[in-house]
């Protein structure tokens, strides 16, 4: 059964990128504990089985130091000063390769799961989680139940993992008091790098349960009702009636600046109620007739409107007209595929211009050009 908000609505959709986002800049990732610490005592205990020679070597030399300490040392305080100065320096000589290993683990081993992730969010004081009651409620969840359960889990795998590495070095361990000192410490060193090793590793069956279920609790904290998902749309990308009316505005100004453009035009090109095209050419700046203004209905009885008011010549060839509309936006030059029948619309505009001015006679009945197939809709 999905898990209901504050409001009772189930929460049956998945978390979208912009609210894991949100988790994540507020400090909200998914975690695992064991995760890290299995990675972390795997880290130490293989560092100590590789480094442990030199952990060795730097013990044995400050113990020889120490042993072999004068009669004069003893009873001088600077002697005995030299000596603690000179034994915590070789220590932490022998031990720094070892807990440089360590520091980077501890660095790496948390974003093992879940990345690297820093909010300053997290950091701010939370007063909700000084709530007796919320604290009941999660003393008695089902995560703290599951808590629970993997304690346990891993006292009893811990546990029987150290019996049998105990067993298997029942008969070296008493023997490491007979040998000789340099040998024994090292040997030392070694066994316990291995007990670490085996004991850490047993906590991969706890990882392999934990790593699942936590990104399983993840999910399901971060899933969202299908309110919250319409209400992160409109924030995200507005309302629709608001976009509407963007969008509606944004045809009105293009409309309005495409109609100022028409008493350029040289011609206007009609299907003769549907469709209406203004194309406009000059030989001298223009290597092909620009369209101007187009539109459908309304907006093509504007742009017929416009060119009666400006004595532009309008000429009904519906093939042409739709071949136009559909090809070319506002703005750009007719298709080459266009170009023959366009000349011949624009040759008789010429004519007719003559015509009107007693230069010419009239070129008789408007032009029929021939449209290729691939313009004609």
């Amino acid at each position: 059964m999905a898990k209901e908000n504050e409001d009772g609505q189930e929460k049956t959709e998945e978390p979208t990128s912009k609210r894991i986002q949100e988790a994540r800049e507020k400090g909200d990732v998914p975690r695992s504990k064991d995760l890290n610490t299995m990675l972390l005592t795997l880290v130490a205990a293989a560092a100590l089985l590789v480094l442990g020679p030199i952990i060795a070597d730097a013990l044995k030399s400050v113990f020889r130091y120490n042993f072999t300490i004068s009669r004069e040392d003893i009873f001088d305080t600077q002697g005995l000063f030299r000596h603690l100065t000179h034994s915590v320096k070789e220590s932490f000589i022998g031990m720094l390769p070892t807990m440089g290993v360590l520091i980077l683990a501890a660095l790496i081993a948390p974003i093992s799961l879940g990345g690297w992730n820093f909010s300053t969010q997290a950091l701010a004081p939370k007063f909700s989680r000084l709530n007796p009651i919320e604290g009941i409620k999660r003393l008695f969840s089902m995560n703290s139940l599951v808590e629970l359960l993997k304690s346990i889990g891993k006292v009893a795998v811990v546990g029987i993992s150290a019996i049998f590495v105990f067993l298997a070095y029942r008969m070296e361990l008493p023997s490491l008091s007979w040998m000789a000192p340099e040998y024994a410490f090292g040997r030392m060193l070694e066994i316990l790098a291995w007990v670490a090793i085996w004991i850490s590793a047993s906590l991969i069956m706890i990882v392999l349960i934990d790593v699942p279920f936590q990104l399983h609790q993840y999910n399901e904290k971060m899933r969202m009702t299908l309110q919250e998902v319409k209400d992160e749309m409109k924030n995200t990308e507005g309302k629709p009636e608001v976009k509407g009316r963007i969008r509606q505005l944004q045809r009105e100004m293009a409309n309005r600046r495409m109609m100022s453009d028409v008493p350029q035009a040289d011609v206007i090109i009609t299907n003769p109620t549907h469709f209406a095209v203004a194309l406009k050419y000059d030989e001298n700046g223009m290597g092909a007739p620009e369209l101007l203004a187009k539109g459908g209905d309304e907006v093509a009885m504007k742009i017929r409107e416009i060119g009666d008011a400006n004595d532009i010549p309008i000429l009904q060839i519906p093939p042409l007209s739709r071949a136009i509309y559909y090809s070319t936006e506002i703005g750009d030059v007719i298709p080459e595929g266009l170009y023959m029948a366009v000349a011949q619309v624009l040759a008789y505009v010429y004519q007719l211009k003559q015509s009107k001015t007693g230069k010419g006679s009239h070129p008789g009945k408007t032009p029929s050009p021939e449209i290729p197939s691939e313009y004609k809709k």
